[in-house]
């Protein structure tokens, strides 16, 4: 992680059961500054499901309407709602900017709307985005739009503005594995089974979202073999343009997009595709099914895979970004009314760690759906980060079909928290920056370095080539045996900064623990977590907890051919 790195606020929501059935949390698991980490206690209101029934009236294809939180009161007649016109300003897109400005009101109040402000100013500062990640602890909330938050009228959802980065994440996660470092897009395109309706359009056989009435689905298992060829080929041309756009682009450096092709291939075929290939993307398109372990991909006829089995190819493969053209990806199962925990595919598939899941909240029709992905990887091209380009495919979708449609709201984008968004090397990457590396040990002098327990001041642990690492497990520098502790929790490292009046040296702690670490500061103990911070001798850590034992961090300057006395 450099020094620019993006600044990030992460928050958390989580229903209180034993408060009440509309009683939730709200806090920060991420901040981009000490003071930031707070919490909020709020109220689901039946303003806010009254809003949403409208917007599902309206715009949904679910059978039934999803309720997030049951009220005692009576709740509207659904088919009293009475339509206007869909332009804009019209009835659709009043409804989609009140819901929008409710959600943003009911997350962002108390306290979480000054960490914002403040996270805000931090990322203006640095002349950057802000990244926010929302973790929907509860199911039943999962299915809203939450991208279209807006704080008032008149101004950009959430998920448009220029100034923020917006994805969904889950901190219940396996750790995110080493990423290869590649310098074009090798995408697997598996086309698998499609659906049958009475209302298809050409190509990708999806329902447009925004028809009012439910059409009859069932699988299309004599699908032609031609007609998924010529498919297959439409989104490779897509594709293909993009790229060739960049290239024609004065000091835009091209990348290389290579696309290769499975259709309705049998599990077995599409793991060995993976195992045997070096992508970075994973494109599926057709017809799934949400339920337990990440729903079912329908591959061919009686040859299914489910979320889990997926995900471990996708892992093992390390393939960064999984992209699904179907309308199940992003939400979850529901059972009746209520929805499934941790069952749509996007979260199973983070859990899993796969670094980016790019999925859609309900069906979206084919020529929206070639607009995002040719928007979308036009922006990968140009190097943008993957939350950066997700927004970009948004925009296009907003001006091509206008902002009271929802094509615009249906591409839904998680990604795991220790991601940093990066598909591609930049080309001048580290260049623009003051250089960094670490310490060299062929110099005369360095800044020697180490952690001791405060209670035990000869404990001393020395950190040997300006690089210590901290965990739980035994192939860590220092092994902390707490239970709050990660098994890789933490590094301390030093950096050189190489400045015309010679060389720098600077200790950092770069977290990337479950819990955090804790820096005694300002008179109190701050909490970081995911982040990068210099440290300054004499400063007081505590791994994980507050109730964990007490280090100081030691910087000592001395002669590399006499190294300072350690107690062992």
């Amino acid at each position: 992680m450099s020094n620019k790195a993006t600044p990030c606020l992460s928050l958390a929501v989580a229903r209180l059961i034993q408060a009440g059935p509309d009683n939730f949390a709200i806090w920060v698991l991420q901040s981009p500054l000490p003071g930031g980490y707070v919490h909020y206690d709020c109220i689901w209101t039946e303003t806010l499901t009254r809003q949403w029934l409208t917007w599902q009236e309206m715009f949904s294809l679910q059978y039934e309407p999803h309720i997030p939180v049951f009220h005692t009161a009576e709740l509207p007649n659904q088919s009293s709602i009475v339509f206007s016109n869909t332009e804009e300003g019209g009835y659709g897109g009043q409804q989609m900017q009140q819901l929008g400005i409710s959600l943003w009101q009911w997350l962002f109040d108390g306290p979480i709307r000054q960490s914002l402000a403040q996270s805000r100013g931090v990322a203006f500062g640095k002349n950057q985005s802000l990244r926010v990640r929302l973790d929907i602890r509860d199911p039943n909330l999962i299915p809203l739009p939450w991208e279209i938050m807006q704080p008032e009228i008149g101004t950009q959802a959430i998920s448009l503005s220029p100034q923020i980065l917006f994805s969904r994440t889950t901190t219940n996660v396996e750790p995110l594995a080493p990423q290869l470092n590649q310098e074009s897009l090798n995408i697997l395109l598996v086309l698998g089974e499609e659906l049958n309706t009475p209302t298809l359009s050409a190509g990708t056989g999806l329902t447009p979202s925004y028809l009012s009435t439910q059409p009859e689905i069932t699988l299309n298992s004599s699908s032609p073999r031609l007609e998924l060829e010529e498919e297959a080929n439409a989104l490779i041309k897509v594709i293909a343009q993009s790229s060739q756009v960049n290239g024609l682009n004065s000091g835009v450096t091209s990348v290389t997009v290579k696309v290769e092709t499975l259709i309705q291939p049998t599990p077995a075929q599409l793991t060995e595709a993976l195992d045997n290939g070096n992508y970075n993307v994973f494109f599926y398109a057709g017809h799934g099914m949400p339920g337990l372990d990440g729903g079912l991909l329908f591959l061919r006829a009686n040859a299914v895979m489910n979320g889990t089995e997926l995900a471990q190819a996708l892992v093992r493969n390390r393939i960064t970004l999984a992209l699904f053209n179907a309308c199940w990806g992003a939400q979850p199962a529901q059972q009746g009314q209520r929805a499934i925990e941790r069952s749509s595919l996007a979260e199973v598939l983070i859990h899993h760690g796969v670094p980016a899941v790019l999925g859609m909240r309900d069906a979206i029709a084919d020529q929206e759906a070639l607009s995002f992905i040719q928007a979308f990887t036009k922006a990968l091209t140009q190097r943008m980060s993957i939350d950066q380009a997700v927004r970009v495919a948004r925009q296009q979708l907003l001006t091509v079909y206008k902002f009271n449609q929802p094509a615009w709201t249906l591409p839904i984008l998680y990604m795991h928290p220790e991601f940093d968004g990066k598909l591609l090397i930049k080309i001048d990457e580290g260049i623009t920056e003051l250089p960094v590396t670490q310490i060299d040990l062929t110099q005369e002098t360095f800044p020697i370095a180490y952690l001791r327990l405060l209670n035990r001041k000869e404990r001393v642990n020395q950190i040997y080539g300006g690089l210590m690492r901290v965990g739980r497990h035994q192939e860590n520098d220092l092994v902390i045996k707490e239970r709050w502790v990660s098994q890789r929790h933490a590094e301390i490292i030093c950096r050189e900064l190489n400045s015309g009046s010679g060389h720098q040296y600077t200790y950092y702690l770069r977290d990337f623990s479950r819990f955090g670490t804790f820096i005694y500061d300002l008179n109190s103990w701050q909490r970081v977590h995911h982040q990068e911070i210099p440290l300054s001798s004499g400063v007081q850590l505590k791994f994980g907890s507050l109730n964990g034992q007490i280090f100081e961090f030691i910087i000592e300057s001395f002669s590399y051919s006499e190294p300072p006395k350690v107690d062992e």
